[in-house]
């Protein structure tokens, strides 16, 4: 019996072995030569966030037709097998994550690669070569039923294709928010820190919205424990497929074309051998100089003359005279030349002209001053119509120029560019901070100093608050509110500030304040701004919100040390407007924002704390404030002008005679005529509708001052110079004075003149308006000078002759 017993089980064993075996292989699924699936179907409720898939350990199934379209559109390749390990329901979901993949259509070749390891992964006829479910889980889809599903898996992915594929999409664009796909696709590493490995990790983070299950990317080109990767064939991004073109340049660079060969240098410009250049300016000096010299001979030849009398030819031939000679001229006197005679015959005109304008000025200085009262009152109201500008573009863009046309119509369609309200905060006698982290110690900036970043967030609330006749929240620029979202409120602001990564709450900060764990958000979000939405919906950009954390000579890049910042910048965007009559709750509120900076640098800022701060209409302040800080300098150096022409132009001979003397009447007139031309000027082109600057306030008054002055000394000297002679009456006097100094006064002002109008040809809007207002300003001042201040020194004369 027990023989019998042993004969059995010798022979029944390995049978029973054999069918545990298999039995054991069916539930632990492994690599195989042939291939099988991992899953098919989905064992979720429809209603979950995350669908995940029934475990499957059998062959592939035929497509359900339902599912060819889908299959077809996004797999052609896995369509074409006519089995898959996917169902209708898994290619619903497949579709619906590809989806939110749409900002990698810009690149065809890169969506195309991109979703080859999606359809593998989910479809493919042999999933158990490259996948391993790592983690099945028990799943309560009721009451009464409980499903397994698989939570984690392990996808073997050729490390040709994730590179190839990672290439093909590190530079697709996503124009909406300037920045490259790679920026959202990788994490906090961004599209600066990305790789190939760290980009299909965060593809497979389960701790990333809309990815259903763990998935583990083992990259490799060889089998591992038996299992091959998976390595469908790529396309470079300049390739197209089924007849369509490759990712555009801006996407691929490989798709750029090459630039154009540099044009061969062209052959310099010789004659027979020598500097062409050289050649033709030695040709055209010789012939400027020839003809030069040609004409000074000829205009210097004498006259036809003819011989005076004489007992002997030799004295007629050796003494000849012109016929035109002056009966007084002595003999062997120098010849005039025609340039010579030319300028005695215009300055003897000039000279009698001006003679006669001082005699008619002198004989009626009361008429001659009413009327010139009467005028610079005329032109001097056209200040009502004066245009004042202090906008640095009308200043310095010509109005013709393309840039400030281009700059019109795009303000004019889409209105300006934003107004920025910026504040930069530097730290004082704070230390750096040493904080490890995984890759290393880092030293982070003083502005990350907690204390530091609290104060920095209660002055950004203090800021926001601000309200006079506007709050912020009605200026503000505000991207994601509408009319369907209710009302703006100041978090919904655009602000630029560190505080944004942290949500502008204090407590963020706080809960990982011990061992300086809050710097591990700084690390994060300025590797990848948009993983760290401000509370305006929107990144706070590290280049924006940080400052001093580069080099000198350094150029910015997504690798600049940001943690290194020395500065914390905080930037509010306001809405600006074509129309400028609407920005005037705008420009209140800056108001109300610069009196309260002011005050707060002033009395409340922390020692340890240094802060500039400046908003949009802040350079038009300034030149406001400059010009009116201007106006006593002007008058002070306008009164001590006065008191020098008065002392300089006066003759004292004793302090009985020291009113008498003295040139007051002259310095008070000299004085205010320099400043009636400066309003005659600007009155004039008030009139004439010529938009004034603030430097026309600043540096024209000086300027004729000073032209003025000289001429007032110039005539008053002369005239004092120049005694009365016994038969001349005082405005002969005064007017054989004006004749001797008027051609000199003349031409210094004319040439001056026409110095400044030339200088109006300039498209620069600032330098033509002071050259047109300074050369008009000096036109005028000499017409009053040869008007009324010869009229002044006709009157003071005559006071003095009557010692009064």
């Amino acid at each position: 019996m027990a023989g019998s017993r042993g004969k059995f089980l010798h022979r029944f064993l390995p049978v029973l072995g054999c069918v545990l075996l298999i039995n054991l292989v069916k539930h632990i699924p492994l690599a195989s030569a042939e291939g099988h699936c991992i899953w098919y179907g989905v064992c979720t409720n429809k209603t979950d966030a995350k669908q995940r898939y029934c475990p499957y350990n059998g062959t592939a199934k035929p497509i359900e037709e339902d599912g060819r379209a889908i299959l077809e559109k996004y797999c052609p390749d896995l369509a074409a097998g006519g089995v898959t390990c996917c169902n209708t329901e898994m290619l619903q979901i497949v579709q619906l994550n590809i989806a939110r993949a749409e900002m990698l259509t810009r690149c065809p070749s890169c969506m195309e690669n991109f979703l080859k390891h999606i359809c593998g992964m989910t479809c493919s006829p042999e999933q158990s070569n490259f996948l391993k479910p790592v983690k099945i889980e028990p799943y309560k889809a009721s009451a009464k039923e409980t499903r397994q599903v698989i939570s984690e898996i392990d996808y073997h992915l050729g490390a040709t294709y994730m590179n190839t594929t990672f290439t093909s999409c590190s530079q697709v664009q996503m124009p909406s928010s300037n920045q490259v796909v790679m920026d959202l696709m990788c994490g906090d590493y961004g599209s600066a820190y990305c790789t190939p490995q760290r980009w299909f990790d965060f593809m497979g983070d389960v701790e990333v919205p809309f990815v259903p299950f763990q998935i583990n990317y083992k990259s490799g080109d060889e089998p591992v424990d038996g299992f091959t990767p998976y390595n469908p064939k790529t396309r470079p991004c300049n390739e197209g497929s089924n007849g369509q073109p490759g990712c555009s340049c801006l996407d691929c660079a490989q798709s750029c074309p090459a630039p154009p060969a540099p044009a061969p240098p062209p052959r310099p410009f010789s004659i027979h051998g020598a500097d062409g250049y050289a050649v033709v300016m030695a040709i055209v000096f010789v012939i400027f100089t020839t003809l030069f010299l040609s004409g000074v001979y000829c205009c210097n030849q004498p006259e036809n003359t003819i011989g005076v009398a004489s007992d002997t030819n030799q004295e007629m031939a050796s003494n000849p005279r012109p016929v035109d000679w002056h009966i007084d001229q002595p003999d062997g006197a120098e010849r005039a030349t025609f340039f010579e005679k030319l300028g005695a015959d215009t300055e003897s005109m000039l000279e009698d002209f001006f003679q006669w304008w001082g005699h008619l000025m002198a004989s009626k200085p009361w008429t001659v001053l009413f009327i010139g009262f009467c005028v610079i009152v005329a032109l001097g109201h056209g200040m009502k119509y004066m245009q004042l500008t202090t906008n640095p573009v009308e200043l310095w863009a010509s109005p013709h120029s393309r840039s400030r046309i281009e700059r019109e119509y795009f303000d004019s369609h889409f209105e300006p560019f934003y107004r920025t309200e910026m504040i930069i905060i530097s730290s004082k006698g704070l230390n750096k901070i040493e904080y490890e982290t995984p890759s290393g110690i880092l030293e982070f900036g003083p502005v990350f100093n907690a204390t530091f970043l609290l104060e920095v967030l209660e002055l950004q609330k203090n800021i926001m608050a601000l309200r006079g006749s506007t709050g912020i929240e009605d200026i503000c620029f505000a991207p994601l509110t509408s009319p369907f979202t209710g009302p703006v409120t100041p978090d919904k602001c655009t602000v630029q500030s560190v505080w944004g990564w942290w949500g502008n709450d204090a407590e963020e900060l706080e809960i990982d304040i011990e061992d300086n764990k809050y710097l591990d958000k700084v690390i994060t979000c300025s590797k990848n701004p948009y993983m760290c939405l401000a509370p305006y919906g929107g990144p706070v950009l590290p280049a924006v919100a940080l400052g001093g954390f580069l080099a000198p000579g350094e150029p910015l890049s997504k690798k600049s040390r940001f943690h290194e910042a020395q500065s914390l910048i905080i930037t509010i965007l306001v809405n600006n407007k074509h129309d400028k009559t609407k920005l005037k709750p705008a420009l209140e509120w800056e108001k109300e924002f610069i009196k309260f900076m002011k005050n707060y640098t002033e009395n409340s800022m922390p020692a340890y704390m240094d802060i500039a701060y400046t908003s949009e209409r802040s350079i038009e302040d300034e030149l406001d404030r400059e010009s009116q800080s201007d106006v006593s300098t002007i008058l002070v150096s306008y009164f001590i002008m006065f008191a020098y022409i008065a002392i300089s132009l006066g003759r004292f001979t004793s302090f009985s005679r020291l009113l008498i003397d003295s040139k007051i009447t002259l310095g008070i007139g000299g004085v205010l005529i320099v400043l009636a031309s400066v309003v005659c000027s600007v009155g004039l082109f008030g009139f004439a509708g010529v938009p004034a600057t603030l430097i026309i306030v600043e540096v024209i008054p000086f300027l004729v001052l000073a032209v003025g002055v000289d001429n007032i000394f110039i005539l008053v000297q002369t005239n004092q110079r120049e005694g009365r002679r016994p038969d001349e009456t005082v405005a002969e006097h005064i007017g054989r004075t004006l004749g001797q100094v008027g051609p000199s006064m003349l031409l210094t002002s004319a040439s001056e003149c026409v110095c400044f109008f030339l200088g109006a040809l300039s498209d620069m809007p600032a330098v033509r308006a002071f050259a047109l207002y300074a050369a008009m300003a000096l036109l005028v001042d000499f017409l009053l000078q040869v008007t009324c201040f010869v009229a002044l020194l006709a009157i003071d004369t005559r006071r003095q002759n009557d010692n009064r």
